[in-house]
């Protein structure tokens, strides 16, 4: 029989959830700017439906996408691959953490239980 123990938050996973890259476009960018989304994805070079999808916060930040938004705001690409990669950390975490009230992790409690019972 296996008790589940909750697993430690490792270092990097943000500790709220962080904004998603294409709402910080829309709120800092595009609409400060009165940039449309039409207008912008004309600037960008891509479809409306992707900035749109970016916006709406349901399309990942691509790192096409980040060098794009880097060259026309001037802001780095680094620095939306960034948002992004925190967005994903945080999201990949909670998947984890759900999965592990479920069933425990390899290397955690079964593992344990069973390196307790060989060594007594």
């Amino acid at each position: 029989m296996s008790v589940l123990c909750p697993i430690r938050k490792p270092l990097g996973v943000p500790s709220r959830q962080p904004e998603h890259p294409g709402r910080f476009l829309d709120r800092h960018f595009l609409r400060p700017l009165s940039l449309s989304q039409t207008a912008a994805a004309k600037q960008l070079g891509v479809s409306r439906r992707r900035v749109n999808e970016l916006a709406q916060g349901v399309r990942a930040m691509s790192p096409d996408t980040a060098l794009r938004c880097a060259i026309l705001f001037g802001v780095h690409a680094d620095f939306w691959l960034t948002l992004q990669a925190n967005w994903d950390v945080f999201h990949a975490w909670r998947t984890m953490q759900a999965a592990a009230s479920t069933r425990p992790l390899a290397g955690s409690t079964q593992s344990n239980s069973a390196l307790q019972r060989i060594a007594t």
